[in-house]
């Protein structure tokens, strides 16, 4: 049995309070800090954190399926995407998800952020392949890209696409081998965040993050976050996106390094989505941040536990949260972008 589960009644409290169409009462987790009243317009002070799932590995990268009318998650170790859907449960969706050849690879071999294209497919950062591919409607696996001037990737982290179809992506080292601190299989000397074009061209957009992980665009797609999960500079930065899609000078949208490092937080910064308001809804210490577009902090859903990254799901008001062992949901008042 994972030890998280023995922990759940020092975590976890059962409530009747599910969604409205779902009579099934469920445990609920966390809290909601709120730091300025702005945050009542997005979040009910209220609302409740419900526990999905649990006993899971290290839960990442959920997507919302509407085809499916399900979220798409991945657990990084174990080396699958997980289907979670209402009423049906969780089930595993693909399997290897981020490593093909022969265990053991690394401590996480499997995918990471999952999104879905233009067409409804649903592509991959996979850490052991060190690519980004997608699963095409015929069921198998292209690659969209693998390498930067013939130089392997890392492990690809986290992605986004704008309407145009350009694919933008982070590369950091969890996924190698040996490590973050593995010289022996890396092959490029940085950690980048590049941009993949509908022709396949991969461009280097950036390489002054340390270590950067969850991305997203704003609603009018002309900025760009990436999040630095680097606990000695634990921090969201934006950059503006030019109209050549190259990125002009970034400016730090959030520092939280001294939260991060104080003990009384778990997690760093990670994954996060944006909302149709164009506030950023972002997993880092202690829980999902919820900052306006100037990086003012309107709260925090509070899980006491590392995160991993959150989706809009459902009719786009529901937060699903990948917390450590835990899959969750939370009810909003915005929608997400792309509902």
């Amino acid at each position: 049995m994972n030890l998280r589960t023995l922990l759940l009644p020092a975590v976890l409290s059962f409530t009747a309070a599910a969604l409205a169409d779902d009579p099934v009462p469920r445990p609920v987790m966390g809290a909601i800090a709120k730091e300025h009243a702005a945050l009542d317009a997005l979040l009910d002070p209220d609302a409740k954190l419900e526990v999905l799932v649990n006993g899971l590995n290290w839960s990442e990268g959920p997507v919302w399926s509407k085809e499916l009318g399900a979220v798409l998650f991945s657990d990084v170790p174990e080396n699958h995407v997980l289907k979670w859907k209402e009423g049906d449960g969780m089930s595993v969706y693909l399997k290897p998800s981020g490593y093909t050849g022969i265990l053991p690879y690394s401590r996480e071999p499997g995918s990471n952020g999952l999104t879905f294209n233009a067409k409804g497919e649903l592509c991959s950062c996979e850490h052991g392949d060190r690519r980004i591919s997608v699963l095409t409607k015929g069921g198998g696996k292209r690659t969209l890209a693998d390498n930067f001037e013939g130089k392997r990737f890392n492990s690809p982290n986290d992605l986004c696409f704008d309407k145009a179809g350009n694919l933008y992506f982070t590369d950091p080292p969890y996924g190698l081998p040996k490590g973050p601190g593995d010289k022996e299989n890396r092959e490029l000397d940085w950690n980048g965040v590049y941009r993949v074009s509908p022709d396949g061209k991969v461009t280097l957009l950036t390489k002054e993050m340390t270590f950067p992980n969850g991305i997203a665009l704003s609603p009018d797609e002309k900025t760009l976050y990436v999040a630095q999960s680097d606990g000695k500079a634990a921090l969201w930065k934006a950059f503006p996106v030019n109209a050549d899609g190259t990125l002009g000078a970034s400016r730090v949208l959030a520092d939280v390094t001294a939260m991060a490092q104080s003990g009384k937080f778990k997690g760093g910064c990670d994954g996060m989505k944006v909302d149709q308001l164009g506030n950023i809804w972002a997993t880092g210490p202690g829980g999902v941040h919820i900052m306006t577009p100037q990086g003012k902090l309107l709260g925090r859903i509070e899980t006491y536990m590392p995160n991993g990254n959150c989706c809009f799901g459902d009719d786009g008001s529901t937060l699903y949260i990948c917390a450590d062992a835990f899959l969750c949901r939370i009810r909003t008042k915005v929608k997400g972008v792309g509902f």
